[in-house]
């Protein structure tokens, strides 16, 4: 099931941005971005307390943005 919500993805994807390549690019740099706002959400947070972090992986989270059409994309 899994390689199922993959290509879906990708179908999906294929109609955001045409250059499969150039997509994975802008989501990897997205999900750079996304770990190291978790990461110095940690670093700040004190050990006593809870913070709410997405759940998702941040790859999966980049790709979901760039096909909801929130990352602008450069040309």
């Amino acid at each position: 099931m899994g390689g199922s919500m993959a290509r879906v993805k990708l179908d999906e994807l294929d109609k955001v941005i045409k250059n499969r390549y150039a997509a994975v690019i802008v989501a990897a740099k997205r999900a750079r971005r996304i770990n190291a706002e978790r990461v110095a959400k940690l670093e700040l947070m004190p050990e006593n307390d809870e913070i709410d972090i997405d759940p998702r992986k941040v790859t999966t989270r980049a790709i979901e943005e760039l096909i909801d059409g929130k990352i602008k994309i450069g040309r």
